[in-house]
């Protein structure tokens, strides 16, 4: 398997990229995000891949950090969800979206991605919640731990609050993030703390 492509960028286009390493043009699938924070044309760049093997078929997808790829794994891991798809959602959310949505149960925002329904939407959020990767993401210290502290459940029941009193999913998270000592915080200490960040 092919873990990553060092080498220089060569072609942009929607959806790929195309990286020369070893005299050999890799064509990596890809997303809008990611495209955006590239380097320049011809520059050195490091692209972490997950390559795709079927029967008449072999494809890369890339990213930029280990945790996107992490992000984009476990999104295919859920039924229904192909890397097609998984790249749909991250296309349409990014990390840091996708992390706010699965964490306030927010399906709709998920469903909003091109091929993905709600019933989809609503399995990614049942299957990833509690196996969520936060690392990488402007939500990872606030993640549980073996004590119980800042858990992701009153994290998660915080913003969903937050969010009845009209604030976004990211807003409400973004905020919980800023507080400090939030550990050991009940949900409603968190809430109280979090509005003064908004």
């Amino acid at each position: 398997m092919i873990a990553y492509i060092n080498g220089i960028l060569r072609e942009v286009t929607t959806g790929s990229v195309v990286v020369e390493s070893g005299g050999i043009g890799y064509e990596i699938l890809t997303y809008s995000d990611m495209i955006r924070r590239l380097p320049a044309i011809n520059s050195d760049v490091k692209i972490i891949t997950y390559m795709e093997v079927k029967e008449d078929d072999i494809r890369l997808f890339g990213f930029l950090s280990p945790h996107e790829k992490v992000l984009f794994k476990q999104l295919i891991s859920v039924n229904g969800v192909g890397p097609k798809g998984a790249l749909s959602i991250l296309d349409e959310l990014g990390p840091d979206n996708l992390a706010a949505a699965i964490m306030s149960n927010d399906y709709k925002t998920i469903s909003k991605a091109n091929g993905i329904g709600p019933k989809t939407a609503q399995k990614v959020i049942l299957e990833l919640r509690d196996k969520l990767s936060l690392e990488g993401t402007i939500f990872e210290t606030v993640s549980a731990d073996a004590d119980g502290d800042a858990t992701a459940s009153n994290v998660s029941d915080a913003a969903e609050a937050l969010c009845s009193l009209g604030y976004s999913n990211t807003a409400a998270l973004k905020a919980i993030r800023k507080v400090e000592g939030a550990d050991g915080m009940t949900t409603e200490q968190l809430i109280v703390a979090a509005l003064k960040f908004i």
